[in-house]
C-alpha cells in the first residue's frame, strides 16, 4: 500500500529543501517515489535544478524518483471537463438555476481552489498506486491546514448535493413510479468513497505522517506549536520535528556566529520542551542555499524515515 509523508511549517523554513532531500534519498534507497508540491509559489525546479511543471516528470540521475508541481488552474479545468456534466445535472435538477446560470457558476474562480485541486490530485494519484511513496511539499501552515481539513469540508458539500439528489429522486419516483439512476449519482458515490479512503489514510500512522519543519526563532516556534496542535486535532501522526538553520557551537572564533549561537540557545531549549514526544532533528545552517542533487544527497535526513523502506529494497 502506498505511503504519504507531508512536510510543512511556516513559509521560508526550508520545507521544500527537506522534502526534496528526503525524496531523493528514499528513492535512491529503493522506493518508487513521487515528490509533489502543493505550494502555489513552487520551488521544486530551483531545488532540483531541473524544470518541473504540472506534468509528472522523471528526476534526472535519480532512479525511481518523479516530481510534479501541481497547478490549481490546470487541475480545475480538467476536473470541470471530466465532471462538469454531472455537477450541472445535480444543480439543474435540484435548483432553479438555468443552464446559462450553471455554466457561469462553474466558470467562476472558487476561493480555496488551490487546496481543493491539490487535494483532488493527491487522491487521484494515490488511488492509482503507481508509486510506493508520496512526498508532499505543502504550502505554508495556513494553506496546509486547509488542505488537511478538506476531507471534512468536501464531505459536507457531498452531503448537501446528495440531499438535493434525494429530493429529485423522491419527486420523480412519486410522479412516475420509477427509480432513476444517473451518472450524477455515480459521481457522488465515487467522491464519497474516495474521501473515506483518504480520511482513513491520513489518520493511519503506518501509512501517513507529517514532518514539521521549523527554525530556532520565537515567532516560528509559536506557529509550529499551533501547527502541531492542529495536526493532533486532525488525528494526523507527527513523529519528526526538523529544526533547520541551527548555528554550530564550533564557530566560537566568529563573533557574529557566536552571537547567533547564543541567541539560538534559548529557542532550541524551547523546542526541546515544546515537542518532547517527537524526534527532533537538527540541520546546521549552511553558507549557501541547498540546490542540486549533490547537496540534497549530502543533507542529513531523519534516519528513522528509512524505516519506511522495505527490507528487500535496502
Amino acid at each position: 500500500m502506498p505511503q504519504l509523508i507531508l512536510f510543512g511549517g511556516k513559509g521560508g523554513v526550508g520545507k521544500t529543501t527537506c522534502a526534496s532531500a528526503a525524496a531523493v534519498q528514499l528513492a535512491e534507497a529503493g522506493m518508487r517515489t513521487l515528490l509533489l508540491s502543493s505550494d502555489p509559489a513552487h520551488s521544486l525546479s530551483d531545488c532540483l535544478e531541473q524544470e518541473i511543471g504540472p506534468e509528472i516528470t522523471p528526476v534526472d540521475e535519480v532512479r525511481d524518483l518523479w516530481a510534479v508541481e501541481m497547478s490549481a488552474e490546470k487541475l480545475y479545468v480538467e476536473f470541470r471537463e471530466e465532471h462538469g456534466e454531472e455537477i450541472s445535472r445535480i444543480l439543474e435538477t435540484g435548483t432553479y438555476l438555468d443552464a446559462e446560470d450553471i455554466a457561469g457558476l462553474l466558470s467562476l474562480p472558487i476561493p480555496g481552489l488551490d487546496e481543493v485541486m491539490g487535494f483532488k490530485e493527491l487522491v487521484d494519484l494515490m488511488e492509482k498506486e503507481e508509486y510506493d511513496l508520496y512526498v508532499l511539499d505543502t504550502a505554508p501552515t495556513g494553506h496546509a491546514l486547509r488542505l488537511l481539513a478538506l476531507p471534512e469540508v468536501v464531505d459536507q458539500w457531498i452531503r448537501i448535493l446528495a440531499r438535493i439528489r434525494y429530493k429529485y429522486h423522491y419527486v420523480v419516483s412519486r410522479l412516475s413510479g420509477k427509480q432513476v439512476h444517473e451518472a450524477a449519482d455515480d459521481f457522488l458515490f465515487t467522491m464519497k468513497q474516495a474521501l473515506k479512503k483518504v480520511h482513513a489514510m491520513l489518520r493511519d500512522p503506518d501509512r501517513c505522517e507529517f514532518v514539521v519543519v521549523t527554525v530556532p526563532e520565537a515567532m516560528v516556534i509559536a506557529e509550529t506549536r499551533r501547527l502541531a496542535k492542529a495536526l493532533a486535532t486532525f488525528g494526523i501522526a507527527v513523529k519528526h520535528v526538523i529544526v533547520n538553520r541551527v548555528i554550530s557551537s564550533d564557530r566560537q572564533d566568529c563573533p557574529f556566529c557566536l552571537e547567533r549561537w547564543q541567541d539560538q540557545r534559548g529557542s532550541l531549549q524551547e523546542i526541546e520542551a515544546a515537542f518532547p514526544a517527537y524526534l527532533r532533528f537538527k540541520l546546521l545552517e549552511l553558507p549557501r542555499q541547498v540546490r542540486g542533487l549533490k547537496m540534497l544527497r549530502d543533507l542529513p535526513c531523519p534516519s528513522s524515515l528509512a524505516g519506511r523502506i522495505p527490507s528487500a529494497a535496502r
